[in-house]
């Protein structure tokens, strides 16, 4: 068998051999097998019989061993590839990760052990069946959830867009994992906004460009406030540009009815994307809202670029969006309601069309920036 010695010789020598000729015959095996390629099916059967009997009855460190070598085998059986998985330790991983291929069977005995960096391992293959996917879902661990959600092969819809959207709620590595994504719809990460970088910020208002969402809790409250436009853009710019921060802390809490610590979060965040989430709701134009990034934000030589986004944002999403933005904040929206047909967001190709009309130098940045420079030179004088 396999180029040596037949099966029965095997079997003599096992019966009158001790452990350590067991260790020799077992690591022999599987090396001949490894390098065997592709073996016939009677070929497969009759080295399931022989390292059936000689796994059981070999030491620990020569388990493992023969199961490192069999591991590397151009095809195995579920049967071989079970033998694989219970001796060889260590390597587990590392087998599961470079398998070509795994059995279903072998998947679900994994995730039913609850080894948690296993399930983990396997959650990031490409070849995932259905049942195989459910049971990793049903696993309450961030580890097997980040290694799900930076899965590009794992189309995010129906029960596993909910479970990942929920996930993201819970935990910053996996929102900043579908972040990454191109497949995954941003806005469903709005309620871990402050969790994620500075352009998956942006990335999430995005997601809102041109985008009709349903009617915002907040929106009474914010209808009750823009009377009061003209004063909120003019009170936050001064505070702003005295770098009163505490204050616009207070002013945002008295205004959004969001907690003291997220407004704290607002006022702090030089990258201005939270707060134009509160200008835009509000109703500001690129105009009056862009005064007040300038004094709020902190860009240095991106500084243009970044206001330019901006003024291109204040066009393309509407303050209603902006609105069911900050009541994700306050947890008061449901978002997978955004995969209504009604909600959904428009194509790719219509986005990146959109994103054309943003001209290098914005006149609405530069308005602003003369505007600035103006009240600049009065204070001077």
């Amino acid at each position: 068998m396999l180029g040596f010695q037949p099966y029965e010789t095997f079997q003599l020598l096992i019966e009158t051999g001790g452990v350590d000729r067991t260790n020799t015959l077992l690591i022999a095996a599987c090396d001949a097998y490894s390098r065997r390629g592709k073996p016939t099916h009677p070929e497969m059967e009759q080295f399931e019989a022989l390292a059936g009997r000689l796994f059981p009855i070999a030491g620990a460190q020569a388990r493992a061993k023969g199961a490192a070598i069999l591991g590397r085998a151009e095809m195995l059986s579920p049967a071989l590839e079970k033998l694989v998985v219970d001796n060889i330790g260590e390597d587990l991983n590392s087998f599961l990760a470079g398998a070509a291929d795994l059995s279903e069977a072998t998947m679900i005995d994994v995730i039913t052990r609850y080894d948690v960096p296993a399930a983990a391992t396997l959650a990031a293959r490409a070849d995932l069946s259905n049942v195989v996917l459910a049971k990793l879902f049903q696993m309450n661990s961030r580890k097997v959830y980040r290694a799900l959600a930076s899965n590009t092969a794992i189309v995010p819809r129906g029960a596993y867009l909910s479970a990942l959207a929920r996930s993201a709620q819970m935990d910053h590595m996996v929102a900043e994992a579908l972040a990454n994504r191109d497949d995954f719809d941003a806005a469903l990460l709005a309620p871990a906004f402050f969790d994620l970088s500075d352009d998956h910020r942006l990335k999430v208002i995005q997601a809102f460009t041109e985008r009709q969402t349903p009617v915002a809790p907040i929106s009474k409250t914010i209808e009750q406030l823009t009377v009061a436009n003209a004063e909120l853009t003019k009170a936050l710019m001064k505070l702003f540009s005295e770098n009163r921060r505490p204050e616009v802390t207070r002013l945002l809490s008295q205004i959004t009815g969001l907690d003291e610590v997220r407004c704290g979060q607002i006022a702090h965040d030089v990258t201005g994307a939270s707060l134009f989430v509160i200008l835009r709701a509000f109703g500001c134009t690129a105009y009056d809202g862009l005064k007040v990034l300038i004094h709020a934000t902190s860009h240095d030589t991106e500084r243009s670029r970044a206001l330019a986004d901006f003024a291109s944002l204040f066009g393309n999403v509407t303050p209603e969006s902006m609105a069911y933005l900050m009541s994700a904040w306050r947890g008061e929206v449901n978002l997978l309601e955004l995969n209504k047909p009604e909600y959904k967001p428009f194509t790719e190709s219509r986005r990146r069309a959109s994103s054309t009309l943003a001209p290098a130098h914005n006149p609405v940045v530069d308005q602003a920036i003369e505007a600035l420079a103006r009240i600049g030179v009065r204070r001077a004088g």
